[in-house]
């Protein structure tokens, strides 16, 4: 019951019905597409509504199936490409979120020796307060264990304490 109409562009002239059958869609699905204007349509004498379809587009030809075949190929090896560059990434990623949890335990790691070496750097000034609260050195440096320059002299009797860098680097 189709009128082929312009076969030398490959438009077909279909009822819906047929145009659904060709298409392998519902007749609803045609309704819509003619509503959304995504399908040519007119009306014809006999009180039908006829549809225009490209060849290309019709499942029920054999040439328009081979004409996708190609198409289909090249669009799964593009799927296959993209989805080894999926992998890849994430791979990547996870790669990336290993060594920057790395670094943030090294970081942490660090901190706390930074930490260990600084303490005791703080000491004298922690024994300067214990002298004070047992009537030592006032805090303008004047009294029994005060040196020159408001240094005081009870670092330790037997070893003055070195700054934390020469003890580290020697």
């Amino acid at each position: 019951m189709s009128n082929y109409s312009g076969q030398d562009n490959g438009t077909l002239r279909v009822t819906i019905k047929e145009a659904a059958s060709r298409l392998g869609v519902t007749e609803a699905a045609i309704r819509k597409r003619i509503q959304r204007g995504s399908l040519d349509k007119e009306m014809g004498e006999d009180g039908r509504v006829y549809v225009y379809l490209d060849a290309y587009h019709d499942m029920s030809n054999l040439e328009s199936q081979v004409d996708h075949e190609p198409l289909v190929e090249e669009l799964r090896d593009r799927v296959r490409f993209l989805e080894r560059e999926l992998d890849r990434r994430s791979l990547e990623a996870e790669r990336y979120q290993q060594i920057v949890a790395g670094l943030a335990t090294a970081n942490a790691n660090l901190t706390d020796r930074l930490k260990e070496l600084e303490a005791p750097a703080r000491e004298p000034a922690s024994s300067q307060a214990q002298e004070e609260a047992a009537g030592g050195p006032s805090p303008s440096g004047e009294g029994v264990g005060a040196a020159p320059g408001g240094q005081e002299a009870h670092k330790g009797a037997d070893s003055p304490r070195e700054p934390w860098w020469k003890r580290w680097f020697g």
